[in-house]
């Protein structure tokens, strides 16, 4: 490979990484702010199929999470592996994360490409306080008869 065609795939590489994930990612929620203000689409993905959201939920980011499903993004959004915000949230132990995907209506039984839901991505990583948390706010939805679909946030 010469250098050139190196140093152009790098760059390619490095465009796929567009601000609005690297913002998600590292908790930059000012920099989210204002790339939104500046008309960048919220649900856009990156090669894999991830979304800002994607990137916030497994990072444990609860005002970026909340602040993109203020905006209308779609919390069932798939990446390439099938996986949601809350597959990520729930295999990486984000407990506030997974409660407000939960209440913006993230769907429990979704299925990602190893056949797991996101309860079975937390019991993988024995993360039985998520599974806790989970429990929680179904008997919640179910006493108060919210319907997870329309909650608003």
């Amino acid at each position: 490979m010469t250098l050139r065609i190196s140093l152009m795939y790098n760059l390619q590489s490095l465009a796929l990484l567009n601000p609005l994930f690297l913002a998600a990612r590292y908790n930059d929620l000012e920099d989210v702010e204002r790339l939104t203000s500046a008309g960048v689409c919220l649900d856009s993905k990156d090669s894999e199929g991830r979304t800002a959201l994607h990137m916030a939920a497994a990072n444990g980011h609860l005002s970026i999470v909340e602040f993109l499903i203020n905006r209308g993004v779609d919390v069932n959004a798939l990446n390439a592996e099938k996986n949601t915000p809350l597959h990520w949230a729930c295999l990486n132990g984000h407990i506030e994360v997974v409660k407000k995907l939960i209440l913006a209506g993230a769907n429990l039984s979704l299925l990602n490409s190893h056949e797991k839901t996101p309860v079975d991505e937390a019991l993988t990583r024995g993360k039985m306080d998520v599974i806790d948390a989970i429990n929680t706010v179904a008997a919640q939805i179910e006493l108060t008869g919210i319907n997870v679909s329309t909650v608003e946030t």
